[in-house]
């Protein structure tokens, strides 16, 4: 299904609907604040099988992030934040920025693995903003971005659903995305440390 949702007055009725999706165990595209991300519920492993084989990929070994909607939520998948390292995610966040974290117990259940780390990302967008604050817990998340096709297929909803249609169960359309992905800061070690640069500047 492609299903339009307006950022600017996103509709209860459609948030609901791809809620009650992402519940159920469905895959969804929707816009982020960087590129288009491809989701699903942390409570369902069978979808994150689903997303790890669409990227090719074994899910233990995934570097997939999850959006938040507030740093309230955070604390339930990391270890104890630095205050220095809070400080800097409250000042840039919401925004395009992924923040990788220790993680606790709670995500090798989710990936059965020793997973360490995970990454954090708020977007500041509102339609994904509505549907995690709906859901009541984090989506997990992987951008679309990909070598190996044209720049189109990652900014027009259009196109990302011509290609997708056969393995998501809903693409959002919410206007042309980003083409720049986010900017990784590891905050891991003593001191934080920017891996990849992508869209935002630091504060």
């Amino acid at each position: 299904m492609l299903l339009k949702i307006y950022p600017e007055n996103p509709s209860p009725r459609n948030i609901k609907l791809v809620v009650d999706c992402l519940r159920s165990g469905g895959l969804v595209i929707f816009p982020t604040d960087t590129v288009y991300g491809l989701g699903c519920s942390i409570e369902h492993s069978k979808a994150v099988d689903r997303i790890a084989q669409i990227k090719g990929i074994k899910k233990e070994k995934a570097h997939f992030s999850f959006i938040f909607n507030d740093l309230s939520m955070v604390a339930d998948f990391t270890r104890p934040i630095p205050n220095e390292v809070f400080k800097m995610m409250k000042r840039n966040l919401p925004g395009p920025f992924t923040f990788i974290l220790e993680a606790n117990n709670n995500i090798p259940k989710l990936f059965q693995s020793k997973k360490k780390t995970i990454g954090i990302r708020i977007p500041d967008e509102a339609v994904i903003q509505a549907i995690v604050t709906e859901l009541g817990h984090p989506v997990m998340t992987t951008s679309i971005l990909d070598d190996d096709i044209f720049l189109e297929y990652t900014t027009d909803p259009e196109l990302i659903y011509e290609r997708f249609r056969e393995k998501v169960d809903i693409v959002i359309d919410a206007g042309s995305g980003g083409n720049i992905p986010s900017t990784i800061i590891d905050c891991t070690e003593s001191e934080p440390l920017i891996i990849r640069e992508g869209k935002g500047q630091l504060r």
